[in-house]
């Protein structure tokens, strides 16, 4: 019986073997580019993918990049729990706490609102509105996961994360100078910053190109909203399960994602103080590959026609969610809900 059980494994292994080396060279040859040319690591793994989409038809690829684009991709999120402590939440005292809840349910919901006027299922309000107000790419790869199959979720879920990595690139950019422009003191330009832009690597950019106390405060309020992202996700669960049944495996979805559950294990876990530094640095840096694999696989998945096909619709969508944003960011600051 083991004999059989350990045959069907190795079976397995070189069944996947192709399809996961392959994205996980996709993402090596990404990371170097990123490294080099300083744009988004997941735009490149995703427009890397897209050029090698022919590899996810029929052949030995295809299997290992099914894989890679669904459980690898979960295992990235479980470990994005790493990067969060509630001490440093508590750092901050509660104001920033307030808004940045604030700030998530109101830019969902009013994206999830849009979506619908717009012509758009709610499901790809969530998705984008959930990128836009929690951390970018990861949130999208993250509710995607949870949200219920559908025909065009992987090509929504492409858009949207294309989207979120252009548009938090150009805050990077532009962030720093609106809040000079209103003359924020240090720790309220880290608030803006930390608050409105979609991801975290270029939260860090925009923050520590300020000072060193804005990049300090812009990280810990980003990681809150990070930290959003596991009352999200188990929203998008409950929204999946009451759809029935998984059409591909007939059976109701958990209410609370293995993944979710893992991410909240680790947050935990790094909220004692326990973990050394290299330890926790070294999980987040394999989440970081985790999902820039994934995303490889992602985009190997996907054909380019589809992409364009999209229309002007979701990018009004989405640029609109981001000035939204900031705009929310700012009002909530004006009536004093800051540090």
């Amino acid at each position: 019986m083991h004999a059989i059980a350990l045959t069907d494994r190795f079976a397995r292994v070189r069944e996947l073997a192709p399809g996961m080396t392959i994205s996980l060279v996709v993402a090596a040859a990404a990371t170097f580019l990123a490294e080099h040319y300083g744009a988004p690591v997941l735009l490149f793994a995703l427009l890397l993918g897209m050029a090698l989409n022919f590899l996810s038809g029929e052949g030995s690829c295809k299997a290992g990049i099914e894989f890679t684009a669904r459980s690898v991709l979960r295992i990235g999120v479980a470990l994005l729990g790493m990067r969060i402590t509630l001490g440093q939440i508590a750092e901050l005292g509660w104001m920033p706490v307030v808004l940045v809840v604030t700030l998530v349910v109101v830019t969902i919901s009013l994206s999830v609102v849009a979506a619908r006027l717009m012509g758009f299922q709610r499901l790809f309000g969530m998705l984008t509105g959930g990128a836009t107000a929690i951390c970018g790419a990861s949130a999208a790869l993250a509710l995607a996961a949870s949200l219920p199959n559908h025909p065009q979720k992987e090509r929504a879920t492409l858009f949207t994360v294309i989207g979120v990595s252009v548009l938090s690139t150009l805050a990077m950019i532009t962030y720093p100078m609106i809040a000079r422009f209103f003359e924020l003191t240090p720790v309220e330009s880290g608030v803006f910053l930390g608050a409105t832009i979609h991801d975290v690597a270029q939260v860090v950019g925009a923050g520590y190109s300020m000072s060193t106390e804005t990049g300090d405060v812009a990280t810990v309020v980003k990681l809150m909203r990070v930290a959003m992202l596991l009352p999200v996700i188990l929203v998008a669960a409950m929204i999946t399960r009451m759809q029935g049944a998984d059409p591909a495996s007939g059976k109701r979805p958990p209410l609370l994602p293995l993944f979710a559950v893992g991410f909240l294990v680790l947050a935990c876990i790094n909220s004692t103080g326990w973990v050394p530094a290299m330890v926790q640095s070294g999980v987040n840096d394999l989440s970081r590959w985790c999902l820039v694999i994934a995303i490889a696989a992602i985009g190997m998945k996907t054909q380019l026609r589809e992409l364009a096909a999209v229309g002007i619709k979701p990018i009004l969508l989405m640029v609109g969610e981001t000035v939204f944003l900031v705009a929310l960011v700012l009002l909530l600051m004006h009536w004093g809900i800051k540090p």
